[in-house]
């Protein structure tokens, strides 16, 4: 091909792209592009969930123009889908208070995602503006970014997700699992707790109201294992009753404590629905870390609507969305109270004292579920020690390796934890090990 030739072609090809980019057929918008991303469902106004491949893209934009996230994987789902951790604001150090949002851990429960999702971006997007310009809104999300580490995982359950079901593609319940460690998703959790400790976790959940005891738009509760710090318990329960539920009642949203059901006429408790203390529910697995914790359950059938419509979608996200955003002002404003609390929790977790296996807060524990005359340890056997010694570095337990197995001592911060996970006696213990008296 002759020079003219070629520069003929090169001509063409220049003119080509610049009608394209008039007709805005020429691509996307480039890779440093200010502009928010939006989720699938807010581009359809609320009609249907962000897909799985929706998600993947809004991610990877939100990553690209933002500049504020950092995305990793922290583990791969049975059918081969990856687990996302979000981190937004201050890198992870001692002197920042670290926020963890769990959400979707039940794959027919998405609102809590959608709520994720949109908070990732809308943190991402935060720009410091000038005094007394700025939404409270926005105050609460640049004090927050500013002092607070924020960690997001937006799908916790996406092989649950895709197939539209409560438990995993194992068909295990994934807020069942935060003890033994069965699945790649709990793991993937625990993972997450242990490495960066966090300060305050949310736990994003949807029910299904029951007539007439059972209605709110928005439940909470806190950790109410007996094991759990007392300090970490109340600032757990503060939160719910004097934050969230305050917070939901001004948005116009009906709000309660999750876990009873009340009478009609007298609000008081008649019968207890999952507000237990086991331990193999997340919002008590982080207590018992010295995390507060919080799950937030919002009505998946609101009064007016019908399920599955764009109204009822619409109000469920906007539920989760409340409690996100009272979340995040919560942390902004009571950071340091939060982080006096869980310091607490673990410079006094090894503190003498009984082991209680079983009872919550308000239910105490029955006869044999308080160990009183404590050992000093645990003996697992080799073959014990080689079944559990991954998972328990997972839940942050330290072993010491024997020549015929390990050794686990109650003298560290989790002290609490590990008779749960270690004592025959414990509901849903990881291995029956032998407690040992003398452990010089």
């Amino acid at each position: 091909m002759s020079t003219i030739a070629r520069l003929h072609r090169r001509s063409a090809a220049l003119v080509l792209a610049a009608v394209l980019l008039l007709l805005g057929l020429a691509g996307s918008a480039p890779a440093d592009s200010r502009v928010p991303p939006r989720t699938g469902f807010e581009t359809r106004g609320g009609s249907s969930w962000t897909t799985g491949a929706e998600e993947a893209d809004f991610l990877d934009a939100v990553r690209g123009r933002g500049g504020r996230a950092e995305i990793r994987r922290i583990g791969t789902t049975r059918q081969g889908r990856p687990l996302r951790l979000v981190r937004l604001g201050r890198p992870p150090a001692p002197e920042h208070p670290v926020l963890l949002l769990i959400c979707g851990q039940h794959g027919d429960e998405p609102a809590g995602r959608e709520a994720c999702l949109s908070t990732v971006r809308d943190l991402a997007f935060t720009e410091h503006t000038p005094t007394g310009t700025q939404s409270p809104a926005r105050r609460a999300r640049e004090e927050l970014l500013r002092r607070t580490t924020v960690l997001v995982l937006p799908t916790a359950n996406p092989d649950g997700f895709a197939l539209g079901t409560r438990n995993n593609s194992e068909n295990a319940d994934v807020n069942r699992d935060h003890i033994v460690l069965r699945t790649a998703e709990a793991r993937a959790i625990a993972g997450v707790l242990r490495d960066y400790r966090p300060d305050l976790v949310v736990d994003l959940h949807e029910y299904h109201a029951l007539e007439p005891q059972y209605t709110s738009d928005l439940l909470a509760l806190w950790p109410r294992h007996p094991g759990v710090d007392a300090g970490v318990r109340a600032a757990s329960r503060a939160l719910v009753t004097d934050r969230l539920r305050p917070a939901a009642e001004r948005a116009g949203l009906a709000a309660g404590v999750y876990g009873l059901w009340l009478d009609p006429a007298s609000g008081r408790p008649m019968k207890q629905v999952a507000g237990d203390g086991q331990e193999t529910m997340l919002r008590n697995a982080v207590g018992l870390k010295h995390s507060l914790g919080v799950l937030v359950e919002t009505r998946v059938n609101p009064p007016g609507t019908r399920i599955g419509e764009r109204p009822a979608l619409l109000r469920r996200v906007r539920s989760e969305q409340v409690a996100v955003r009272e979340a995040l002002a919560f942390m902004a404003r009571e950071r340091g109270a939060v982080a006096a609390a869980t310091a607490a929790a673990w410079r006094h977790g090894a503190d003498p004292g009984p082991l209680v296996l079983a009872g919550a807060d308000n239910a105490p524990p029955a006869k044999g579920e308080t160990i009183t005359r404590t050992p000093c340890g645990y003996w697992l056997s080799r073959e014990q020690f080689t079944q559990t010694r991954e998972r328990l570095a997972l839940h942050g337990i330290e072993v010491h390796p024997r020549r015929e197995g390990g050794l686990v001592l109650l003298d560290q911060p989790l002290r609490r934890l590990v008779p749960l996970l270690l004592d025959r006696r414990a509901r849903f213990h990881l291995a029956a090990a032998a407690p040992v008296r003398v452990c010089s």
